[in-house]
């Protein structure tokens, strides 16, 4: 297992991070945050299109779907370089939902007629998984998938779904009636436009999150993924990490910018006539956030690995991932107000649209206690 970048990975960083500081500045979030905050619309499409014509939506799309097919590495590497940015728009679901779970349960008919649309940067794709509870299992699914005719109808909502956009696809994760578990469980692609969309107001603006109902909507058997089942349940589950990873990085992206935007302040704020960064207090408070910033780091680019290599660890690395980076979040958003002071409590500070990000990626797809038991469970602890 190489845990080195290669000059390519290392170029590709380099020059996702350099678009954004360009493209994606602090002060373009904020506009997008204060305009949805008074439920203005916010057009992200101008954005999204500049990063299509970079090639990054087909970053790991199948070659013979018309994509670069690098793999879940470099995935992570411009996931981290989204959260940094606090990148808006759908380019992150599809790159880290809905491609992977095309390219997981797809036939290569279905990879090449889902995945050249987002490769060209005609189209775009979430995944509609989580329930109102906030699980994303696919055996707690409740939205209701009946046979019709060669296809299927799909009946009922799920939450929390990313960036929907108009003219691309939702994977809508539902189980055939009166199944229970992994039984039953399909995945079934569906068009935007077919179904309904209400954004949810919710704690990060930056980041667009809705709730997608679905109300007798048909999906031809082209659409549907698979044979709905255990088998389809289980590739959903390892889809699903890719996406969890994903998320993870995203939140060590941003809570990287804030451990920086705060080390910069420190180094500026005076009290007692010296910079408050030469108080022993608060370099152990940077000293404390470095390590769980580094810790959730590692994890998340081990994780990406071990899907990269389809090594055995997938399922228990991308927990240890999705939880490391929960702790860092608790921590360095804490400290991050704490160190600005009183300014880091008002709107007009640009801390709050750093911890709106990071304290929705941690709830999102699993908090780090939940994955911690997840940990736990499948290291045999407590049986």
């Amino acid at each position: 297992m190489e845990l080195d970048f290669d000059s390519d990975q290392e170029a590709l960083r380099e020059s996702v991070r350099s678009f954004l500081a360009t493209e994606c500045p602090i002060g373009r979030v904020r506009d997008i945050v204060d305009a949805r905050f008074v439920g203005h619309p916010v057009d992200t499409e101008p954005l999204h299109r500049q990063m299509v014509d970079l090639g990054w939506a087909a970053l790991t799309v199948p070659e013979d779907a018309g994509g670069l097919g690098l793999g879940p590495v470099e995935l992570a590497l411009v996931a981290e370089e989204l959260g940094r940015a606090l990148a808006p728009g759908p380019l992150f679901a599809t790159l880290t939902q809905f491609t992977p779970t095309i390219t997981e349960l797809g036939t290569t008919d279905q990879r090449r007629a889902f995945l050249r649309a987002i490769a060209a940067g005609t189209s775009a794709g979430t995944v509609a998984i989580a329930e109102a509870s906030g699980s994303t299992d696919p055996a707690a699914t409740t939205t209701i998938a009946t046979p019709a005719g060669t296809g299927f109808t799909l009946q009922g909502a799920k939450h929390l779904v990313f960036e929907p956009t108009a003219g691309g696809h939702v994977i809508v994760v539902a189980r055939t009636p009166g199944s229970h578990g992994d039984v039953g469980v399909g995945a079934f692609v569906a068009p935007i436009d077919s179904v309904r969309v209400d954004p949810i107001d919710a704690t990060d603006p930056s980041r667009e999150l809705t709730m997608v109902t679905f109300d007798s909507v048909t999906v031809e058997a082209h659409a549907v993924l698979g044979t709905p089942g255990p088998a389809v349940a289980a590739g959903i589950r390892r889809a699903l990490q890719v996406a969890t990873v994903g998320l993870a990085l995203d939140a060590v992206g941003a809570a990287q910018q804030l451990f920086d935007v705060s080390l910069e302040y420190a180094k500026q704020r005076e009290q007692f006539g010296v910079p408050i960064g030469s108080f022993q207090a608060i370099k152990h408070k940077f000293a404390d956030m470095l390590i769980l910033l580094e810790r959730a780091r590692a994890l998340g680019y081990f994780a990406a690995l071990t899907i990269a290599e389809d090594d055995d660890r997938r399922a228990l690395a991308t927990a240890m991932a999705k939880a490391a980076a929960g702790d860092a979040v608790a921590k360095i958003t804490k400290e991050a107000i704490q160190v600005h002071g009183g300014i880091g409590y008002t709107w007009e500070a640009d801390v709050h649209l750093y911890v709106r990000r990071l304290e929705s990626d941690a709830l999102l797809f699993g908090t780090a206690v939940q994955h911690r038991r997840t940990v736990a469970e499948l290291i045999g602890v407590g049986r």
